[in-house]
């Protein structure tokens, strides 16, 4: 393809909105236009790098004995009104009645439709196991779109959902799933990516992991263990804590005035935050009813957690005189408004804390759980820490990385075809329900995530498997006649052996077209100008600057072919 006709701008200055770079480089090099909050349209250099990657899928999902279907984004919300996630899921599902007032409901994934698509077939146990996969637009009403195509509400994704007749034959295929995933990672030039335990969230399901590519611009949170290789999201990781012992000590109530907060508390005792007991309040969604975690206090409640545990959505609490809370001076002794009370497993076996005396202004000295607040029932819900204690190798070595999900797996279990009445008789005649798992791979997401990871302060560098091109084709100096001449037979000879070029013969400056080549990122480049043809050359060069070599004009193309399939 000749760069003149390529419909995209590119330009030097990086857009003020764009936060990281992968987004402000993928608008400069004309990949990608602007449409709305979360929502683009591809130039061709974009929708080549994705459908390379949708290939690399395909061939490692194909590997792995999948078939590829197609399910429809816009679904009658009955199907979703089975499985119970209709009035489930918030305000990021996009939800419309058609003109026969039906309502209907935007695929933001697609679980239902999947069940939906196998349920008569899959009617007996020889049919199993089996695994359809589709490569399909999503739509996400997500309240902050971010990072060009890191967060948006518009995006193309490879879903996959597996059917088994056991948990031991599910857990043998995500076995196999997983290490697809690390392949196509691979082939797609981020080896790096690593697989965390994560949280099922709306999925459902007992077992999740997230594929993350650690970086800076990262939304989610890895907590990893350099010793051992723990890695798990923050939403996920155990928090485990010692036990706070500041020796035996009688319940006394103190005096502490108008200090409210941990710090003033601790400030006017002469403590530290670890040897107090904090109430972190929420109110349910559903109900407004009141829920409070008492929690060491140098500890942050873990919301998903909390969530998980309590199964609703809450938020941070409102306190009124009608709720009988004494905000800032709450503690679980003598505690008597009505509100469900949980305990953070960082307060097991505690003694000598300072806690709230549920009075305004006094706080109690020398809490110990056992004696104080007995039959108290112990959950985790804390956040995990840097300097934390890994949970596999007890070792204080936790550090907290940030990162990008690319990829996710879930066991699903039952939830889905139990709540649609997917079953199959078994060999003994019996109805069962299949068991499955779902796996997903955001094409854009992971687009942008790669030249996150490789690229310069020019543009981004594309590893071979995914490039627009395998070769940039640069004729300085198209006015002249012989220079001109060459490259074009050049540029011929290479399409015809199945080379993809992309060819820049304008009549514009070096540092112009070498920009542009930058902002292109294609892994070969290949210059072609009046003072190479006067040295019998020509000059390539890698992207990543790893070589640049003059070759002879007769042997050009031969040694450009040898590079291209190196």
């Amino acid at each position: 393809m000749k760069l003149d006709k390529l419909a995209g701008d590119r330009f030097k200055e990086r857009p003020s909105e764009c936060l990281v770079d992968s987004h402000a480089l993928m608008l400069r090099g004309g990949y990608m236009k602007f449409v709305a909050s979360g929502i683009f349209s591809q130039y061709t250099p974009l929708r080549r790098i994705c459908r390379k990657i949708e290939q690399i899928i395909r061939e490692e999902m194909d590997k792995i004995d999948g078939q590829e279907v197609l399910m429809p984004v816009l679904m009658p919300a009955s199907i979703w009104q089975e499985s119970g996630r209709y009035s489930s899921i918030g305000a990021e599902m996009f939800r419309f009645k058609d003109r026969n007032d039906a309502p209907v409901v935007l695929g933001m994934t697609h679980e239902e439709a999947a069940v939906q698509l196998v349920r008569e077939y899959a009617n007996t146990y020889n049919k199993y196991p089996f695994m359809i996969y589709q490569i399909q637009t999503k739509e996400r009403d997500e309240a902050r779109p971010r990072g060009g195509l890191i967060r948006v509400r518009e995006f193309t994704m490879k879903d996959g959902y597996s059917f088994h007749t056991s948990q031991a034959d599910l857990e043998r295929y995500y076995d196999r799933c997983h290490k697809a995933y690390e392949r196509i990672y691979a082939r797609a030039g981020v080896p790096e990516v690593i697989s965390v335990k994560s949280d099922s969230g709306m999925m459902g399901g007992s077992v999740s992991h997230e594929f993350m590519l650690l970086t800076p611009i990262g939304e989610d949170s890895i907590a990893i263990c350099p010793d051992c290789g723990y890695k798990s999201n923050m939403e996920a990781a155990d928090s485990i804590t010692e036990v706070s012992d500041y020796g035996d000590a009688e319940l006394e109530k103190v005096d502490t005035g108008d200090a409210h907060t941990i710090e003033e508390v601790c400030a006017r005792l002469g403590t530290e935050t670890k040897q107090t007991c904090k109430a972190v309040m929420y109110q349910r969604n559903a109900d407004d009813s009141y829920v409070i975690i008492f929690i060491r206090g140098d500890l942050d409640v873990n919301e998903t957690k909390l969530t998980n545990l309590l199964g609703c959505d809450v938020h941070p609490a409102v306190i009124d005189e009608k709720s009988g809370i004494a905000a800032g001076c709450t503690g679980p002794v003598n505690f008597t408004a009505k509100a469900t009370l949980l305990f953070d497993s960082s307060l097991k076996g505690c003694k000598n804390l300072i806690c709230g005396a549920n009075e305004d202004g006094y706080h109690y000295k020398g809490l110990t759980m056992d004696r104080d607040v007995p039959g108290a029932e112990y959950h985790d819900l804390a956040k995990i820490i840097n300097g934390g204690i890994c949970p596999v190798c007890g070792k204080r070595n936790i550090y907290i990385s940030r990162g990008v999900e690319v990829g996710n797996i879930f066991m699903l279990g039952t939830k889905y075809t139990k709540a649609m009445g997917m079953q199959y008789t078994d060999e003994n005649g019996k109805l069962q329900y299949p068991v499955m798992g779902c796996y997903g791979i955001g094409v854009g997401r992971l687009a942008a995530s790669v030249c996150e990871a490789h690229h310069d302060e020019y543009g981004p560098i594309w590893p071979k498997s995914i490039a627009p091109w395998q070769v940039h084709l640069c004729c300085l100096r198209a006015d002249d006649a012989e220079t001109h001449a060459y490259a074009d037979r050049l540029y011929s000879e290479l399409e015809d052996a199945g080379v993809e070029v992309i060819y820049d013969d304008r009549n514009v400056s070096a540092g112009i077209m070498f920009s542009d080549a930058d902002l292109l990122g294609v892994p070969l480049r290949v210059i072609v100008s009046p003072r190479n043809m006067k040295e019998g050359a020509v000059e390539l060069a890698a992207r990543d600057k790893s070589f640049r070599d003059k070759v002879e004009v007769g042997s050009a193309f031969d040694e450009i072919i040898k590079r291209v399939k190196e």
